[in-house]
C-alpha cells in the first residue's frame, strides 16, 4: 500500500471520528478492495497522479463532504463500474454501479449485522437475491422495489417457514407456511393473511380443506380426523352463519354429533403468521455526497497526507453553468429574460420549459386547502345539513347482514327509499335546524354492499362526511355545470349530477358493481353513494348527487395533477405556466412527462387498463379520463425539482420534503399494503419538450431527464353517454375540426384513442 493511499485510509478514520456513527467501526471494517476489470497498475497510475482519460471511466478514492468515504471507479461525477461506499452511520455496499446508482450484482450490509446479497436496480434491491436479518430471518428468492416480490423462501428466526409466491412485500397468491410446532397451511394467500382455498394440517394429523377469509375458515369446508370422522359445512365466526354436519367413522366408538366448530377456530389463533424483521433503511434511501465541477468533468485532485483537500466544494457560479447552451453569457442573460417574464406574467415559449429544455422545472406554488368552508351564511349551507342528516340517517339506519350475491332486485332502479325530514323531527328522524326536506337512497342494498366492498367502516365514513367539521365547496363548476364538494379531511368528494347521468348510472349499476367486485385493483372510481334531496318550495327542486372516493388524497403533497383523455381540442389550462398552482387541474397539451413504472407495476397496469376499457365500452360511455397525480420526492430550497442525476449533489439540499421522508412509506412492511396500483407507487417520470411549431404535439419529445416520484392515477368521469347530445355535438365540431381531436366519440372509437395515448404516455422503467 503506497504511502499516499496510507494517507487516505487515515484523513477518512480522522473525519469519522468527529461523526456521531461508527466511530469505533472506522478502523476495522473498511479495507480496500480489489476492482474488477482495473489492473494494479491502472490502480497506481490514477491515484498516483491524479488524472484520468477525459470521457473515460477511472479508479478513484473520495473522502466526501460529510465524511463518507468511496473507493473505486468513477465517471462522469458519479460511481459506475466496480465499487464499494461506506456511510459514516456504517451501512456499506460493494458491488456495480452504474451513473452513481446500485445496479448490477452488489452487497449492502446494515451496521445492525443484516445484510443483503444479490441484484440492484436503480437504487433498489431489485431482481434474486438474499436477506439475512440481524435477528437470524433468511429469504432467497425474488425482489422488486426493495419488496419482496415473485417467488421466494423465508426462513423465519423462530423457526417458521414460508415457501410461496410474494406480493409487494407480503404474502400473495399460492404458498406454504410451516410453523416451529409442525402445523403447516398450503393454499391461497391474499396480503399478506391466508385467504382463499387451502388445507392446514395440524401435527396430530387433522385436517381442514376448504375456504378462508382473513385467516381463519370462512364459507365451504371440511374438518377431518385421523380416524376418518369428518365435519362438513358452512364455517364462520359468527355462530349465526355456521351450519354443518359432523360424519363419524365407522372404526369410531360413538359419534361425536355435540361437536362446536369453535374449538377449531380458538386452536388457529394461536397459529401467528410471523411478520418478520423490520428493514431499518432502504438501500434506495441512502443519499450519495458527490459533487459537481464548474469544468464539466470531474478529475480527482491530489491530496496530501493528511487528505486535506477542498473536495465537495461548489463555487457560487457552479450552478449557473447548468443553464448555459454554450460557451458565453447567453445561456445567464436567458434566465434573466426569462425571470423578467415570469414577474411579468407574460408567456412565451422561450420562457415556457415546455418548449425550452434549458429552464429547469420548479414545483408549483402551494396552495393552503382546496375549495371554500361552507359556514352559516353560504348559499349552500342548508343544503349541506340536508345532505349530512340524510347520510347519518341512510347510513345509521339498521340493516340485515347481505353477501356480496346480491339479487337482481337489489339493482332495480325503482329500489329506492323516501324519508321525510321536519324539522320537529319524527320517529325515524331527529330534529334540526334546517328547513323540512325529503331524502331519497337510490338501491341502499348495492351502496351498502359497495362500502363493504371496498373496506369502508360506516363509523369512519359517517365521520368524514357529517363530523363537526364542515364540506368545502371547489370554487367553481366543472364543464357539465356539476358542482363538486369535499370533505373536511379529503376522503370523499361529492358530485352534484344531472337526471340523465343518474339513469346512466342506475342503468349501469349491476354491471360496475360485477366489475369493481371481479377486479380488485380496478382503475374505475370509487363510488359509495347515490342520493337525492328534494327542497321545499312551489318548484320542489331536486338536487341529486353521487358520493366518490378521492383519488389524489394523500398524506404527500401533490405537486402536478394532470387530467388526461387523449384528444387534443381545447385540452390545454387556460392559466400561464406561472399562474398554476398545485391544485391547478392540467390538461393533454399540458402534459410534459412520460410516466415510467417498474416492470411488474406496468404489466398489471396495461392489463387493467385494458380490462377498465372494455367494461366502459360494454356500458357505452365515452369522456371518462385518467387523473393522475404526481408528488416530487426531490425539491431544492430554490422550489426546482431535482432531476435524478443531480438528486447526489451536496449542495442540493431540499426544502419541505425530501426523499427519505417519502421513502417512509416502504419502511414498515404493515404500510406496504397501501402501496397498489394508481396509490403511493414509487416511479419515475421522464421530461419531455415540445416543439413551439407543435404545440398541438399530444406527447413531446422524450429528454432523459427524470425524477423520481409517488403516483395516484385513476379513471374517473364514467357516467357520460354517448346519447344523441354528444352525437350532434361530434356532428357539428367535425365540421370545423379535425375528428380526431374531438373528445365527443363514439364509445369504441373513444376507448381505443384513450388506450393508444394512455400506452404512449406510460411505459416500462427499464
Amino acid at each position: 500500500m503506497s504511502k499516499e493511499h496510507s494517507g487516505v485510509l487515515r484523513a477518512w478514520e480522522s473525519t469519522m471520528r468527529k461523526t456521531q456513527a461508527a466511530k469505533k467501526r472506522a478502523n476495522n471494517i473498511f479495507g480496500i478492495t480489489s476492482m474488477a476489470n482495473v489492473t494494479n497498475n491502472d490502480l497506481e497510475d490514477d491515484t498516483d497522479k491524479g488524472v484520468s482519460i477525459s470521457g473515460e471511466a477511472y479508479f478513484a478514492e473520495k473522502i466526501l463532504p460529510n465524511g463518507d468515504y468511496y473507493t473505486g471507479q468513477w465517471y462522469d461525477n458519479f460511481p459506475d463500474g466496480q465499487g464499494k461506499y461506506l456511510w459514516t452511520d456504517g451501512c456499506m455496499y460493494l458491488g456495480e454501479w452504474h451513473k452513481g446508482k446500485t445496479m448490477g450484482k452488489g452487497r449492502f450490509s446494515w451496521p445492525s449485522g443484516a445484510s443483503y446479497e444479490g441484484e440492484f436496480k436503480t437504487g433498489y434491491m431489485d431482481g434474486t437475491g438474499t436477506y439475512i436479518g440481524s435477528n437470524g430471518d433468511n429469504y432467497k428468492g425474488k425482489w422488486v422495489m426493495n419488496m419482496k416480490h415473485g417467488h421466494g423462501i423465508l426462513n423465519y428466526s423462530n423457526g417458521d417457514c414460508y415457501d410461496g409466491e410474494w406480493r409487494r412485500g407480503l404474502q400473495e397468491g399460492h404458498g406454504k407456511y410451516q410453523w416451529q410446532n409442525k402445523n403447516y397451511y398450503i393454499g391461497e394467500w391474499k396480503n399478506g393473511v391466508i385467504f382463499g382455498k387451502g388445507i392446514f394440517v395440524w401435527s396430530n394429523g387433522n385436517t381442514y380443506d376448504g375456504y378462508w377469509e382473513d385467516g381463519m375458515p370462512k364459507g365451504n369446508g371440511t374438518y377431518q380426523w385421523p380416524d376418518g370422522s369428518f365435519y362438513v359445512g358452512n364455517w364462520s365466526k359468527d355462530p349465526d352463519e355456521q351450519n354443518g354436519t359432523y360424519y363419524p367413522s365407522e372404526s369410531s366408538l360413538a359419534a361425536n354429533l355435540e361437536w362446536d366448530p369453535t374449538t377449531v377456530y380458538n386452536e388457529l389463533a394461536g397459529c401467528k403468521i410471523c411478520v418478520g424483521e423490520r428493514v431499518s433503511i432502504m438501500p434506495s434511501q441512502k443519499r450519495l455526497a458527490t459533487w459537481y465541477s464548474s469544468k464539466g468533468g470531474d478529475k480527482p485532485r491530489r491530496m496530501s497526507v493528511d487528505g486535506r483537500v477542498s473536495v465537495g466544494v461548489e463555487r457560487p457560479l457552479d450552478k449557473m453553468s447548468l443553464w448555459e447552451n454554450d460557451g458565453n453569457s447567453n445561456g445567464l442573460r436567458q434566465v434573466r429574460r426569462d425571470l423578467d417574464c415570469e414577474l411579468l406574467g407574460i408567456p412565451h415559449n422561450d420562457a415556457n420549459p415546455k418548449f425550452n429544455l434549458g429552464l429547469p422545472l420548479k414545483a408549483p406554488k402551494l396552495e393552503k386547502r382546496q375549495g371554500e368552508t361552507i359556514s352559516k351564511g353560504h348559499r349552500n349551507y342548508e343544503l349541506m345539513l340536508n345532505l349530512q342528516l340524510g347520510i347519518r340517517h341512510s347510513v345509521g339506519r339498521p340493516a340485515p347482514a347481505t353477501s356480496f350475491d346480491l339479487k337482481a332486485s337489489a339493482f332495480d332502479p325503482k329500489d329506492k327509499i323516501w324519508t321525510r325530514f321536519p324539522r320537529e323531527g319524527s320517529k325515524y328522524t331527529p330534529p334540526h335546524q334546517s328547513y323540512e326536506f325529503k331524502w331519497k337512497d337510490y338501491c341502499p342494498i348495492v351502496f351498502r354492499t359497495l362500502r363493504k366492498l371496498f373496506k369502508v367502516d360506516p363509523a369512519d365514513y359517517m365521520i368524514s362526511i357529517c363530523g363537526d367539521n364542515a364540506l368545502r365547496e371547489l370554487s367553481s363548476p366543472g364543464k357539465s355545470g356539476s358542482f363538486f364538494y369535499l370533505t373536511d379531511d379529503d376522503r370523499y368528494m361529492i358530485k352534484t349530477m344531472k337526471k340523465s347521468e343518474v339513469k346512466m348510472f342506475l342503468r349501469m349499476l349491476s354491471a360496475y358493481y360485477n366489475h369493481v367486485r371481479s377486479f380488485e385493483n380496478t382503475l374505475v372510481i370509487k363510488y359509495y353513494g347515490l342520493h337525492c334531496v328534494k327542497l321545499p318550495g312551489t318548484t320542489q327542486k331536486k338536487v341529486r348527487f353521487i358520493i366518490m372516493g378521492n383519488l389524489l388524497r394523500s398524506d404527500y403533497t401533490i405537486h402536478r395533477r394532470f387530467d388526461l383523455k387523449g384528444s387534443s381540442l381545447g385540452r390545454i389550462t387556460e392559466k400561464n405556466e406561472f399562474e398554476t398552482d398545485n391544485t391547478t387541474i392540467l390538461k393533454d397539451l399540458d402534459l410534459n412527462f412520460i410516466f415510467k413504472l417498474q416492470k411488474a407495476w406496468y404489466q398489471e397496469f396495461c392489463w387493467q387498463i385494458e380490462k377498465d376499457c372494455e367494461f366502459l365500452v360494454q356500458e357505452r360511455t365515452m369522456d371518462y379520463s385518467l387523473l393522475v397525480g404526481l408528488h416530487f420526492r426531490e425539491i431544492s430550497t430554490n422550489g426546482e425539482l431535482i432531476p435524478c442525476q443531480r438528486r447526489n449533489s451536496e449542495n442540493e439540499s431540499t426544502d419541505h420534503i425530501s426523499r427519505p421522508n417519502a421513502d417512509q412509506l416502504l419502511l414498515d412492511p404493515k404500510r406496504w399494503a397501501s402501496v397498489k396500483l394508481g396509490s403511493n407507487m414509487p416511479a419515475r417520470v421522464e421530461r419531455t419538450i415540445r416543439k413551439p411549431e407543435l404545440e398541438l404535439q399530444l406527447v413531446g419529445e422524450q429528454t432523459g431527464e427524470c425524477y423520481e416520484v409517488i403516483m395516484f392515477f385513476g379513471i374517473i368521469d364514467i357516467l357520460q353517454d354517448y346519447d344523441i347530445t354528444k352525437k350532434l355535438e361530434h356532428a357539428y365540431k367535425s365540421i370545423h375540426y379535425d375528428p380526431t381531436s374531438i373528445s365527443a366519440v363514439d364509445p369504441k372509437q373513444y376507448s381505443k384513442r384513450f388506450r393508444d395515448f394512455i400506452f404512449k404516455v406510460f411505459a416500462e422503467d427499464t
